[in-house]
């Protein structure tokens, strides 16, 4: 098929380089980087707003390997059919296959959990991962749209994307279909429109709504996901009425955050208390003239 004149052509080798039986990519690059920018956004954010700095700590700590595991469970879930034939490819990861929602899922509960068990701050460490999280997910967008990764439908506007370098995922649909939609640049973008929303929400109308920022993160990103996966062509399992199964975990996420966020709401309070000035010992009163 021949390329359309305007369209934005991706050259690039999805290997950065290969040492021995271990390979970089542009996608181990930037999810790395975005692990670091999110962790450290979170600490940031937590720091700001009066979160101990040592808890914050331990649940970054907690919080990177359970993305991780999430990540790859729901991906191995989303394709049972597969991982059912050949059960020790689960346990490739070197080979790719993450899903963003397990990463979100299992960034959060992990911490989560390990919160409730110690006795933290949750509704504040939640607004905190949030910030962290969607950076992240922000940042490890870019190694998706220079690998090639996650193929989208064709597109006849100017930003459509041809991936030209034979390595990639996406050469061979960019042969096939010509330019396509940029998915996941749409959703590196909606990842930072709502991360500036998220920190313009916490510093005026929710600033002591501790969590209601979260459930906002959330809710926004699961419409946002929802939507932009029309456009994708690699989930191609559907769940029920062509929904596929991100899709799914979008519609429930969305709607699982609005009892969530009327309880968060009520039980956070709109300002801090102001203490009760202490009364005037008792006295003659001297009446200046």
């Amino acid at each position: 098929m021949p390329l359309p004149f305007l369209a934005i052509e991706i050259p690039f080798d999805p290997r950065i380089v290969t040492l021995g039986g271990l390979m970089l990519t542009w996608h181990g690059l930037f999810t790395a980087i975005g692990i670091l920018a999110g962790v450290q956004i979170a600490l940031w954010f937590g720091r700001h707003h009066g979160y101990d700095e040592a808890d914050a700590y331990t649940l970054a700590l907690i919080g990177i390997p359970s993305g991780i595991m999430g990540a790859r469970l729901l991906f191995v879930f989303e394709h049972w059919t597969y991982y059912s034939d050949t059960p020790l490819q689960i346990l490739a990861l070197t080979e790719g296959g993450i899903s963003v929602w397990g990463a979100v899922i299992g960034g959060v509960l992990g911490p989560l959990l390990f919160a409730w068990w110690r006795g933290y701050d949750i509704p504040l460490g939640l607004d905190m991962g949030g910030v962290g999280l969607i950076l992240g997910m922000a940042i490890g967008r870019l190694g998706d749209v220079v690998n090639g990764e996650h193929l989208a439908k064709a597109t006849s506007l100017p930003w459509g994307v041809i991936y030209t370098d034979p390595d990639s995922p996406a050469y061979a649909h960019s042969l096939l279909v010509g330019a396509h939609h940029p998915a996941t640049t749409y959703e590196m973008l909606g990842d930072l429109v709502i991360l500036a929303a998220m920190l313009w929400l916490k510093a005026g109308p929710l600033k002591w709504r501790h969590g209601v920022t979260f459930t906002f993160f959330f809710a926004a990103y699961a419409v946002m996901r929802f939507f932009v996966s029309y456009l994708r062509v690699d989930s191609a399992e559907t769940f029920v009425f062509h929904i596929t199964w991100p899709q799914m975990v979008s519609l429930f996420g969305a709607v699982a955050m609005v009892p969530v966020a009327a309880i968060l709401w009520r039980k956070g309070d709109a300002r801090p208390t102001a203490p009760t000035p202490p009364a005037p010992p008792p006295g003659r009163v001297r009446v200046r003239r």
